[in-house]
């Protein structure tokens, strides 16, 4: 993808990368999202990222059910509830419900950059299971 559509492949990876959302959180809501489409390279990318940057496997290992999970703050509820939604937009919008809870933890332009986040890695997601893309982590040192 990267070099049979170079142009659009470079502004996909330069607008991911202007969202500006806690990097921590943006994680937690790329994994949710990536779970949901059943993108296995991001999946695998994005846990590796967010390891890389302190966070437990235990709580990597609840993303999936984040609900019923004590692991999460209000605030990170808020953001994978808002990920769930807009990943699954074609079944109800983003609820009102789940728009408040999200205004009652965010300021508005956190709620913006996290709906950008979200369409950023659904759209990484399609071009990743298009295309067939496998996560190789960088080695370490």
């Amino acid at each position: 993808m990267a070099e049979q559509a170079r142009d659009a492949y470079r502004a996909q990876a330069a607008f991911d990368r202007s969202v500006e959302l806690d990097r921590a959180l943006r994680e937690l809501v790329k994994i949710r999202a990536s779970q949901i489409n059943g993108c296995a390279f991001c999946i695998d990318m994005h846990t590796f990222e967010a390891r890389r940057m302190g966070e437990s496997d235990r709580r990597l290992h609840a993303v999936g059910a984040w609900h019923e999970s004590p692991l999460f703050s209000a605030r990170e509820r808020a953001a994978l509830a808002v990920t769930e939604a807009l990943t699954r937009v074609a079944d109800a919008g983003l609820p009102d419900e789940v728009y408040a809870r999200a205004a009652a933890e965010l300021d508005t332009e956190e709620i913006a950059q996290l709906i950008m986040a979200v369409a950023a890695i659904n759209s990484w997601n399609r071009i990743a299971i298009a295309s067939g893309m496998v996560f190789e982590p960088p080695e370490e040192h």
